[in-house]
């Protein structure tokens, strides 16, 4: 749908009594719904058979929520992933962590394992030190510059 006509959409919900619009042109589904409680419309873009629901336009919050505390930052050196990918704590299941909470490392040593795209990354420590913290689970994602130990 050209971007145009849901700009002319989003106006003619903005401006009328309309609480909720629902177009379909082609396979293309969008739906804006004004939110009574706020004055904030909402375009959706529904893609057939795929599932995926994109945001197309949304309007700032009238209020700001409350900011939660941030957690405090472990203290330590921080050893982070290099790598998008997967994290493992062994080199297969069931056999022992290449790395425990209370364990002495030297500079080099392998602390775990990256999965990205299939390829086995193990991840060597930069410090040397006793391990504090380890602050990803097994098999969980982690993004680039990820902390995945902290080491005292």
């Amino acid at each position: 749908m050209d971007l145009r006509k849901l700009k002319t959409l989003i106006d003619l919900v903005a401006e009328s009594d309309i609480a909720e619009l629902e177009v379909t042109e082609g396979e293309g589904k969008v739906r804006i719904v004004k939110s009574s409680a706020m004055p904030q419309n909402q375009v959706v873009m529904m893609q057939p058979q795929a599932q995926q629901v994109a945001p197309l336009a949304a309007a700032p919050l009238a209020s700001a929520a409350p900011v939660a505390a941030a957690p405090a930052a472990p203290e330590g050196l921080i050893v982070k992933s290099p790598m998008v990918g997967t994290f493992y704590r062994s080199s297969a299941p069931g056999a022992a962590p290449f790395a425990d909470i209370g364990k002495s490392v030297a500079k080099g040593d392998t602390l775990c394992i990256i999965e990205a795209m299939k390829l086995l990354n193990e991840i060597e420590s930069d410090y040397e030190g006793t391990i504090k913290q380890i602050l990803v689970e097994n098999g969980q994602p982690v993004e680039f510059g990820q902390p995945l130990f902290v080491i005292g």
